[in-house]
């Protein structure tokens, strides 16, 4: 399993601070058309994800705090395969879907995402990741505190919901 560390805010100008990022010398990624479709589970949430850099199937674990949290994830990553998306929707049914455009920038364990969603607006997401449990919770947690003090990210700014929630309470 995936320890994970994350935030996400809400971005008042995600041009800007993506800029801001790039005076760091991340690694770009690159831009990601994606679909994530969520299915019916009793627990946690899982989701299928479709798109021209990251396809995966992913369940996860995360309470719905506006802030940093942890996510426990298990995380399969596939080649595109639409047999598997017909059987998931058959066997569980399909929740909502999720469609974003996603600039995906690395610097070293961490990830950020710079997010559009058509009926949302724009997100900034800082995951913290450790793969191989060496780094730890507490350096995974101060991460995410430097990062969004870098964005100047404020309490009010933090979504406590995935973008699924945020659909269906639309």
């Amino acid at each position: 399993m995936i320890l994970n560390f994350e935030f996400k805010a809400k971005a008042k100008n995600l041009a800007e601070a993506e800029a801001k990022l790039q005076t760091l010398n991340p690694r770009f990624v690159g831009e990601d058309h994606q679909i994530d479709t969520y299915f019916k589970v009793e627990k946690g949430r899982l989701k299928l994800r479709e798109g021209n850099i990251e396809n995966a199937l992913i369940f996860y674990e995360r309470e719905n705090i506006a802030n940093a949290k942890t996510s426990n994830i298990l995380l399969y990553k596939h080649s595109p395969d639409t047999a598997l998306k017909a059987i998931l929707s058959t066997t569980l049914g399909v929740k909502i879907v999720v469609e974003k455009l996603r600039r995906i920038y690395f610097l070293e364990n961490v990830k950020f995402h710079f997010d559009t969603i058509e009926a949302l607006g724009t997100f900034i997401e800082v995951e913290a990741i450790d793969k191989t449990g060496n780094i730890g919770k507490e350096k995974l947690q101060a991460q995410c505190r430097e990062y969004a003090a870098f964005f100047n990210i404020h309490e009010t700014d933090y979504v406590a919901h995935s973008y699924s929630d945020l659909l269906m309470l639309q």
